[in-house]
């Protein structure tokens, strides 16, 4: 503090030497234009599945007031007292029994998604860098910005990787971002994507994932989308997360030319005692079961990437759920992840939203 002091009052002492440019030239050489920076940004994961790495991300996670809207006084006792010390042990073999050689599958699959498009903006002649940020955990927002900065990037778009907005989720990320590049003194532009859940690319990746494992297994009696939910009382407070949940449900089923009443939209990952968005996953299959339904596939339209909330909890849980009432045959349809389709989709989505800071040299 008093070192700052002194630099306010005594600047000269502290200015550093003139380097390769003086500042104060009356006839400075031309600025170079910079480049343009895509930051790519998922939720994030533990960097192993030990229960120390899983505390360090879930207290990260769960202390943002856009993810648990409970008063601070009130929720930080019940986070540090109860749920990080029962709960990073409790997921320690979930998360073991997910994880890839290359690591956990929302890191591995969201690393290709970053390299592909990469690859593909390249291959379209555009000179963009590409770099992978996690909302919690590593690599963190900071640093992915850093490393565009450093790579000379004057401009860079955000893509949050949740089709449908939600405040908890796209909204927290340009929170990050924001305040990242706020305490910057010379900033970038940026731009944000709010939402792709009615994007076509999108829409037909998520489509032909489902026609193809169709094709190959046979269609079941029922397709079950299942969403990850939200306290009723978001949306009460105008969040637009399941209108947009309900969007896509619709332009997926006409996609898949399926009637209506084969089509079941069910909401996941309920968390405490408040009321949230219905049906929920695991009664619905449940009841399905019971009903005489015997065979399901369950499919995750919110997940672009596979992780535990899909590979443990659907694939898993809600099997074990609805055999258990009575089911044959459960299914799920993995996420679309490194898909050739949807990289080439969310390259083409990346390279619309950068109009106008990019200049593609093809004719």
């Amino acid at each position: 503090m008093f070192l700052r002091l002194f630099k306010y009052l005594w600047p000269e002492r502290y200015l550093p030497e003139p380097q390769q440019e003086d500042p104060f030239n009356e006839d400075p050489p031309p600025r170079a234009p910079g480049k343009v920076g895509v930051l790519l940004v998922n939720l994030g994961t533990p960097d192993t599945p030990s229960p120390k790495d899983i505390r360090k991300y879930l207290g990260e996670f769960l202390s943002d007031p856009r993810v648990i809207e409970i008063p601070r006084y009130l929720w930080k006792p019940i986070l540090h007292g109860m749920v990080l010390r029962r709960r990073p042990k409790r997921l320690e073999p979930r998360y073991a029994g997910v994880w890839m050689q290359e690591g956990s599958p929302l890191m591995v699959y969201s690393r290709r998604q970053a390299d592909g498009v990469r690859a593909a903006l390249q291959a379209a002649g555009l000179d963009v860098v590409v770099e992978l940020g996690m909302r919690y955990g590593n690599p963190s927002i900071p640093d992915a910005i850093t490393k565009l900065r450093a790579q000379g990037c004057e401009r860079i778009l955000t893509v949050p990787l949740y089709p449908q907005y939600a405040a908890s989720t796209t909204a927290t990320v340009v929170d990050a971002v924001t305040r990242h590049v706020g305490r910057l003194r010379d900033q970038p532009e940026m731009r944000f994507i709010k939402r792709f859940h009615e994007e076509p690319a999108y829409l037909d990746a998520l489509a032909g994932r489902i026609e193809r494992f169709w094709l190959e297994h046979g269609k079941p009696q029922k397709l079950v989308m299942s969403f990850h939910g939200l306290p009723r009382y978001s949306i009460e407070l105008g969040d637009p997360y399941y209108r947009d949940c309900m969007e896509t449900a619709r332009l997926l089923t006409q996609r898949l030319s399926l009637p209506r009443d084969q089509i079941e939209v069910t909401f996941q990952s309920r968390f405490g005692t408040a009321r949230w968005l219905e049906p929920y996953t695991e009664p619905t299959l449940k009841a399905l079961a019971a009903s005489g339904t015997t065979e399901v596939d369950v499919v995750c339209p919110g997940f672009v990437a596979d992780c535990l909330e899909t590979l443990e909890e659907i694939s898993l849980e809600c099997r074990d759920a609805f055999i258990g009432a009575g089911g044959r045959q459960f299914r799920y349809i993995p996420a679309i992840n490194d898909d050739p389709a949807w990289i080439a989709g969310l390259a083409s989505l990346v390279e619309r939203h950068l109009q106008g800071w990019t200049q593609t040299p093809r004719t």
